[in-house]
């Protein structure tokens, strides 16, 4: 019985393994909410957890909702990625209206474990607000101007 039992302890550290970043595009997508729109691209979504991960190097980004929500509020500007996965939806489902309301461009990209551990964290984080900072002005400019050109839900 161990052996059955190391057997599947030893597969699922492999898929575990080759799971956190390495899940496919369509795999995620599976799993997203009804209101994750307007969902970044895969190549989007990769250039997105790029300047994250150099805002994080930086330290200036905002996670979570809490302190999305009271830097919006306080008129903070930048880009608002969500993830699409979060469970329940009510937990974040005003910052698209409180984005739009403000002229923040948004996104949703399909993972909020990626999303997380390309801010620097273990924990999965369902919102961040990047901010300008000229270390990475050029990823930024560029994640700027494809948010914005995605098309806004009705």
């Amino acid at each position: 019985m161990t052996k059955v039992k190391k057997e599947k302890v030893s597969e699922e550290g492999e898929e575990a393994g080759t799971g956190g970043t390495e899940r496919s595009y369509q795999e995620l997508i599976a799993h997203l909410n009804p209101i994750a729109q307007p969902l970044a691209s895969k190549k989007l979504s990769k250039k997105l957890y790029k300047c994250v991960k150099k805002a994080a190097k930086v330290k200036n980004i905002r996670r979570g909702v809490k302190e999305v929500q009271k830097f919006i509020n306080k008129g903070e500007k930048g880009i608002v990625v969500m993830a699409g996965d979060t469970l329940p939806i009510d937990v974040y489902s005003h910052l698209p209206v409180m984005c739009e309301d403000r002229s923040l461009p948004y996104a949703y990209i399909p993972s909020k474990v990626d999303l997380g551990s390309s801010a620097g964290s273990k924990r999965p984080t369902c919102v961040i607000l990047i901010k300008p900072h000229e270390e990475y002005q050029e990823a930024y400019d560029e994640c700027l101007q494809e948010v914005s050109s995605l098309p806004k839900p009705l």
